[in-house]
């Protein structure tokens, strides 16, 4: 994918908001301004991808929710970028009827109903509007963006395609269908965006088979349409893809449910995993000390303070992977390249200050004048660098806090020498009656790894004593339950997954590597390094695309939408290795498995690989989701 479905998206945003013409690339004039309407599907999808500044470049003057109260603004056109509900079409018929823009220019995210379109039309001819509706557009963008190579299809109602939804015992089918018509329709216009048509591997039997199926059929209908096929020509990419399609792996979550539990040691996935990171977005509670006060110390409201990290963030793209004693190292380089480069600036100034004739300060006066140049030029980057310096101080210490408070590093450690079944120093029990280790939901979170890692289920006895342990620790054992039954189930569908045998090699503690005056006071966290082993959807992946033959994935089904006939078969037609590929998660993803398959890729020379799920979430929503189904 030689370019990134972030900028593809992006691309077509940017078509959109310019009235579904190309922005023209060097043009010099003011651009038309014009007010943009979405609904909270379309805020989703545009803001991890463009800023208020951008949007104020592209002409948008005012943007607006579309259920809001919107005053009339008679002379200005109009963009809507809305999903097509009933609530949603019966809104816009009402801003016709109220005449509030000059003209409207109406964007559905997906694709909007024969039906649905003659109600906008009657309400234009009913309110004089029909010259005024200059365009209406199906623009396919119904997925979030969130990395140049990672999506999630939705934010907004995302419960309706979440694991709990799909794997509720008392689901109905049509229910169900739904969910994967929900599922399908996100993925279709992914691939419409993308400009190609994969080639889909499945497992059997799973939720994942259901959505292959469903979008196999979607896509062989849209080819069969010749006249509104939406791969034709100059949407195929401009031909990058004229050899080589993309390969679509739909993986289930049931295949692994340990991964998304873990805890973890890169940045990015600390951060979404210990606090509130949303969109690219991270939210931190700032707790303000005690202020003084005559009538004695009142504690301050505690502050809240939202960061973007977005791809801009030159420190964040180059270590959102990094193990997290790596990331405190690299902010404190950057913290003290930075004190230099502002000393330097000062120094500069104080020698401008010089009095007096002698030659030597006017020789040095000119030669000087050209470095503060050079220095005040270079002002408005070192602010910038300075604001994610803090930025990162802040995230950081904020993570290092819950790292400490909660002995995460321990965690982690000890979860990945359950995953790869080497000796444990130090018992499951002890571990979870450990009063200063954790919260009762961390304990929860290993426990049910070593739970579904375990070859055979702990003995009734065993299990009595962990679950008593557990509940002294102050656990809710609702999300066992459901583990339970769930391994019972998989037990007689397939083997435990294996993940590797490798264990991270602690450094020595921390604080030797850190020098004394670092901002980061690590000591007593272990200095863990992680070593490369793939997660199973990594090596699902890795057996699909390199065509190589393994009884894990040997059964896989093969779906191929240009095939004339649709074939039931697990025989690839094709048996050269793919380059490129996308892995999609059905019932929900994290950035564990994103990071390793990022990790697993960069060794391939020229492959290229997307994660996507249906919902992105952190271990302490899906026990919600586990306990949720445990309850039943």
């Amino acid at each position: 994918m030689a370019a990134g479905i972030r900028e593809k998206q992006t691309v077509a945003l940017k078509r959109m908001l310019n009235f579904n013409v190309p922005p023209v690339k060097n043009s010099t004039g003011e651009p038309v301004w014009k007010v943009l309407i979405y609904d909270r599907f379309g805020q989703d999808i545009i803001s991890p991808l463009l800023s208020v500044k951008e949007l104020r470049d592209m002409g948008i003057t005012l943007h607006l929710l579309l259920h809001s109260d919107r005053d009339a603004i008679p002379d200005v056109p109009a963009v809507y970028f809305v999903m097509p509900t009933e609530e949603n079409i019966d809104r816009m018929c009402q801003d016709l009827r109220n005449q509030l823009y000059e003209s409207y220019y109406l964007n559905f995210i997906s694709a909007i109903s024969r039906s649905k379109l003659e109600d906008i039309a009657n309400a234009a001819i009913g309110a004089n509007a029909v010259t005024q509706v200059a365009k209406v557009f199906d623009q396919y963008l119904n997925f979030i963006t969130l990395e140049d190579d990672m999506f999630v299809l939705c934010n907004q109602n995302k419960e309706l395609v979440s694991y709990r939804a799909i794997n509720r015992p008392d689901i109905t089918d049509t229910e169900m269908e739904t969910i994967m018509d929900t599922i399908v329709d996100s993925l279709f216009c992914f691939f419409v965006t993308l400009g190609a048509i994969p080639i889909i591997r499945c497992s059997r039997g799973t939720a994942a088979e259901m959505v292959a199926v469903k979008l196999d059929k979607k896509l062989r209908e849209n080819l069969r349409d010749a006249r509104n096929s939406l791969f034709t020509g100059d949407t195929l990419g401009a031909g990058q893809f004229s050899f080589q399609r993309p390969l679509l792996v739909l993986v289930d979550r049931n295949i692994d449910l340990a991964t998304p539990l873990h805890h973890t040691w890169t940045y990015q996935a600390l951060v979404h995993d210990v606090l509130d990171f949303h969109l690219n977005r991270v939210n931190l509670e700032e707790s303000a000390g005690t202020e003084s006060t005559p009538a004695g110390a009142r504690p301050k409201k505690k502050n809240k303070k939202s960061y973007d990290l977005t791809i801009s963030d030159k420190f964040w793209q180059k270590h959102k992977g990094s193990p997290f004693p790596e990331v405190a190292e690299s902010v404190q380089q950057e913290l003290e390249s930075y004190r230099a480069q502002e000393d330097e600036v000062k120094r500069l100034k104080s020698i401008m200050g010089i009095e007096g004739e002698d030659e030597g300060a006017i020789s040095m006066l000119s030669d000087n004048t050209a470095k503060l140049t050079s220095a005040v030029s270079s002002l408005p980057e070192l602010l910038e660098k300075k604001r994610l310096i803090d930025l990162h101080t802040n995230v950081a210490t904020a993570v290092l806090e819950h790292i400490k408070s909660r002995k995460l590093d321990v965690y982690f450690e000890y979860e990945e020498k359950i995953m790869s079944k080497s000796t444990l120093d130090k018992s499951l029990l002890d571990m979870i009656s450990d009063p200063d280790a954790g919260t009762p939901e961390d304990k929860m979170r290993l426990f049910l790894i070593y739970y579904i890692s375990s070859a055979q289920a702990p003995s009734e006895i065993d299990l009595e004593q962990y679950k008593k342990a557990l509940m002294d620790a102050g656990c809710n054992l609702a999300p066992l339950s459901y583990i339970k039954q769930w391994k019972a189930f998989t037990k007689m569908a397939s083997a435990p997954t294996s993940y590797g045998n490798t264990t991270p090699k602690p450094l020595g503690l921390f604080s030797r590597v850190m020098n004394t005056g670092s901002q980061f006071v690590m000591e007593g966290v272990k200095n863990l390094v992680l070593k490369q082993q793939n997660l199973p959807v990594t090596r699902i992946l890795d057996n699909l695309m390199e065509m190589k033959s393994n009884p894990e994935t040997d059964d896989y089904r093969y779906f191929d939408p240009k095939m004339l006939r649709g074939s039931d078969s697990s025989v690839p037609r094709n048996k050269n290795p793919f380059q490129e590929a996308i892995v999609f998660v059905v019932g929900g993803g994290n950035y564990i498995e994103y990071q390793n398959l990022i990790d697993y890729i960069k060794g391939k020379q020229g492959k290229h690989v997307l994660y996507g799920c249906s919902e992105l979430f952190n271990a302490t929503q899906f026990i919600k989701q586990l306990s949720q189904l445990g309850q039943k």
